[in-house]
């Protein structure tokens, strides 16, 4: 049986533009989100969503563009206060790899491993997939 969607207790989307600027544009959205659902500024926690969420992005813009396709940024606030980050974009056919490696074209999933409890991808059909990524309370106070 597949895991379950949770069920979420806020939740915030945007469809952005493969480029740049949506890129930065999805970190500075993430940052004003979570302000707005009360959390401090400068906590570890929304420091660490803000990366996170910069290196999927830049991700989705670079390995996952297709012409005239954007991507999708997706936050959840889970009953149990984790943070679930995630970006949908329509290249299916580019998965990231599973264990990430520090070389040149990998470096982000290391920071995103790093930050994160866990990460992985889903299929978002027809073609597309979801890289999530989920950020505990104990990454600081929110």
């Amino acid at each position: 049986m597949p895991p379950q969607p949770h069920a979420a207790v806020l939740q915030f989307t945007q469809l952005l533009s493969a480029t740049r600027r949506g890129a930065r544009l999805a970190r500075l959205l993430t940052v004003e989100q979570l302000v707005q659902w009360g959390w401090p500024r400068d906590s570890e926690r929304v420091e660490a969503a803000e990366v996170v969420v910069a290196e999927l992005a830049a991700n989705a813009v670079v390995h996952g563009r297709l012409p005239g396709r954007g991507f999708r940024l997706g936050l959840m606030l889970l009953p149990d206060s984790r943070l679930r980050i995630e970006v949908t974009d329509p290249r299916g056919d580019r998965l990231p790899a599973a264990c990430p490696v520090a070389d040149e074209d990998g470096r982000g999933l290391v920071i995103v491993d790093a930050l994160t409890d866990g990460w992985g991808v889903l299929p978002y059909p027809p073609s597309g997939k979801t890289v999530w990524a989920e950020v505990s309370p104990a990454r600081g106070r929110a």
